[in-house]
């Protein structure tokens, strides 16, 4: 499993274990992988937050990870790397080439809201984005 991609431990344990493999030896097995540095949540966490950084916000990210099984001391470390971006401006991005114009009614207005928040931004940095496209427009 781990020659197609990295795993985090959870996640590979949780596979294996349902492949009926016991419990201990599962264990000991990804105790030795993480040894050789084969396995690595803290390599899993920050390959995650490098390709979702440009079209999710930090909670979809952070999600992400939790969903994957990643250890929490790896998604803190791997998430601390987006504190320096402004979520402001990778939400207008983000939205400027998905949808490039203000909403012209309430209803475009709750779709583009929808997608943004789909895609993990706050509700504040939604509601300055699509304010700033109306101010704008």
């Amino acid at each position: 499993m781990l020659a197609r991609r990295d795993h985090a431990r959870a996640e590979l344990e949780r596979r294996l274990v349902e492949r009926g493999f016991g419990a201990v030896e599962v264990a000991s097995a990804l105790d030795d992988l993480e040894r050789r540095g084969y396995l690595s949540d803290a390599r899993v966490a920050a390959d995650i937050v490098e390709r979702h950084r440009e079209r999710s916000g930090r909670y979809a990210i952070e999600a992400l990870l939790r969903r994957k099984g990643v250890a929490a001391s790896a998604r803190t470390d791997a998430l601390a790397t987006l504190a320096g971006r402004d979520e402001f401006d990778d939400a207008c991005r983000l939205w400027s080439k998905r949808f490039g114009e203000a909403p012209a009614d309430e209803r475009e207005r709750a779709r583009q809201y929808r997608f943004l928040l789909a895609r993990g931004y706050t509700v504040e940095t939604i509601a300055r984005v699509l304010r700033a496209a109306a101010e704008r427009d």
